[in-house]
């Protein structure tokens, strides 16, 4: 079953939520080793090449992933109280923003020189052809705290879907795990 069902998501959507989880944390975990390099460093040009590469393509699977959530339908909602499933819309539409806010603004600080990102050398994304003074300073701290607050929505978003599955026992997580009919 590749699209969702009204109970359970397909494994399309499963595919792109779990590649994504692992690219995020692993994405914060080089954002947290790049800023402790020095620009002698060895690694220091090729893990912001490679972060500036994954960010693009986390950027085209963050559009793909939109797109499918718009054209699929959605599994029923979890039973429980209302203010617990609009808390739970409200949690999912944040981390669809905070993903983008932060692919966005890891696109501005890359080009605020005018210059292209080269995605693994295949390809390139050009700039936008204006910058503002200070961009990459000014969205670099952006960039940080969105990271640092996706993280935390994050965690949210596994502490709810564990009490779905060990407190409520409603399946929550399973739906995510694997596509049923």
């Amino acid at each position: 079953m590749l699209k969702n069902s009204n109970q359970s998501y397909g494994w399309v959507s499963i595919a792109v939520h779990w590649l994504m989880a692992l690219a995020i944390f692993f994405m914060f975990g080089l954002g947290l080793y790049m800023v402790e390099l020095t620009y002698y460093d060895p690694w220091y040009k090729g893990s912001l090449d490679l972060h500036k590469s994954l960010g693009i393509i986390l950027m085209g699977l963050w559009l793909f992933r939109f797109v499918w959530r718009c054209i699929n339908i959605k599994p029923q909602e979890l039973p429980g109280p209302k203010l617990e499933q609009l808390a739970a819309r409200l949690g999912h539409q944040v981390l669809y923003i905070l993903m983008l806010l932060l692919l966005l603004s890891g696109y501005f600080i890359s080009t605020a020189d005018g210059k292209p990102i080269s995605v693994f050398e295949l390809f390139e994304v050009p700039a936008l052809p204006w910058s503002f003074d200070n961009q990459e300073d000014i969205v670099g701290d952006i960039h940080f705290w969105l990271a640092w607050g996706l993280i935390g929505f994050v965690a949210v978003h596994i502490m709810a879907a564990l009490k779905h599955q060990l407190i409520n026992k409603d399946g929550g997580l399973s739906r995510i795990l694997k596509a049923s009919k």
